[in-house]
């Protein structure tokens, strides 16, 4: 039994504590931000519960802890938000487009035509600037504006 100010402490009701909050995070966040945090706290309960020193609770919490991240993280991101849907505006990306007013990233101007819209246009670095007429690849959308190359 651990004493803060005095006081017993019960360690395994402190992790048991820890545990519920962290899952009263999950389910009021949206997103995977705290489970993994809830297991590395049920981790430190059984230690607690087997009368370990808190300095081995603690290295079972943040063990467990990155240890669930590490191996669960790279699944949950596969299924948890896998059905990204395209959009029209994607059909753009890799298509040649006409620069119809120079791009220039320093003065903020520039302005393509792909697909038939027009875009407002940015160069993907900053240094090359392109001229009214020339043919352009979109690489990318930031926000409402094209990324070209």
């Amino acid at each position: 039994m651990a004493f803060v100010l005095g006081i017993p402490v019960n360690m395994a009701m402190v992790w048991l504590v820890a545990m519920v909050a962290f899952l009263v995070i999950e389910a009021l966040v949206p997103g995977l931000v705290s489970l993994w945090f809830a297991i590395g706290a049920l981790a430190a309960v059984l230690a607690a519960a087997l009368n370990a020193p808190i300095w081995l609770q603690l290295v079972w919490f943040f063990v467990v802890s990155v240890a669930a991240l590490w191996f669960t993280r790279p699944l949950v991101k596969r299924y948890v938000n896998a059905r990204v849907q395209p959009t029209n505006a994607d059909a753009v990306i890799g298509r040649e487009c006409l620069v119809i007013e120079d791009i220039d990233n320093i003065r903020a101007i520039g302005r393509v035509k792909a697909g038939g819209m027009e875009w407002t246009a940015r160069s993907e670095k900053d240094e090359i600037k392109f001229a009214a007429g020339d043919v352009v690849t979109a690489v990318a959308i930031e926000g409402v504006k094209l990324i070209v190359k």
